[in-house]
């Protein structure tokens, strides 16, 4: 499984290097700064990759709060935040939060766009 983030981002660098010392070599992590390769793995855009956080899981990308459930799921110390996060009601809430706060971390970082 790939997971496409910010490294540039000192929000999501911290963030995703709690992840990383979890040591799960299943996860490869892919930063998506002027990453080109990241753009044609996706099919996404640099502006869609900075927007949000992305997985690629069994062939397939998934997005926003939806990549977190997935990545928490993969993560024994962390597997609880997936399944609670997962239930329909808290999900909707989560994803508008996650929405939120990622639309305020693109504002922030969208000077490192090449556009």
């Amino acid at each position: 499984m790939k997971i496409f983030f910010n490294n540039s981002c000192s929000i999501c660098r911290s963030e995703i290097n709690v992840y990383k010392k979890q040591g799960i070599e299943q996860l490869e992590w892919v930063d998506i700064t002027n990453n080109k390769d990241a753009e044609r793995d996706t099919k996404k855009t640099d502006k869609d990759l900075l927007r949000r956080l992305h997985v690629k899981s069994d062939g397939k990308v998934y997005s926003g709060a939806k990549a977190f459930i997935i990545l928490w799921n993969k993560m024994p110390k962390f597997k609880f935040l997936g399944k609670i996060l997962s239930i329909p009601i808290i999900f909707h809430i989560f994803s508008l939060i996650y929405e939120i706060v990622a639309f305020f971390l693109y504002l922030k970082n969208r000077k490192q766009l090449n556009n």
